[in-house]
């Protein structure tokens, strides 16, 4: 299990990471940040909207099922949205520049990361 600071460490140490949070998505709080290039307080509040519109949407669908991650794709970076499964109201959200990155090894880190969450 790991903690906040070592949680966000770990998702730093991904190739083409450069900036990462964790928020409640109830308040659109930011709990926790590394990285720079991104102002993570603006980016935690918008897509508190978009974690909430999905939550709503799939409860809508009736779809019994939960929501992974979300990915947004754009011609730089990627980002990505990751809901902690263990402590409803949370997401993990990271930004990576898509020349550096992998994506899929990427997804799989946050998966791992999510997992072993403890706080």
């Amino acid at each position: 299990m790991a903690g906040l600071n070592e949680s966000l460490s770990e998702l730093m140490g991904i190739d083409g990471a450069q900036a990462v949070a964790l928020v409640d998505y109830e308040s659109g709080m930011l709990l926790g940040e590394a990285g720079s290039g991104v102002d993570m307080e603006v980016a935690a509040a918008g897509n508190t909207e978009v974690i909430r519109a999905k939550m709503k949407t799939a409860a809508s669908l009736n779809l019994d099922d939960s929501i992974e991650d979300i990915l947004i794709s754009l011609g730089r970076a990627y980002h990505i949205m990751r809901p902690v499964a263990k402590r409803k109201g949370l997401f993990f959200y990271l930004v990576l520049d898509r020349n550096k990155s992998n994506l899929a090894l990427a997804r799989r880190k946050v998966q791992d990361v999510e997992s072993g969450l403890s706080i």
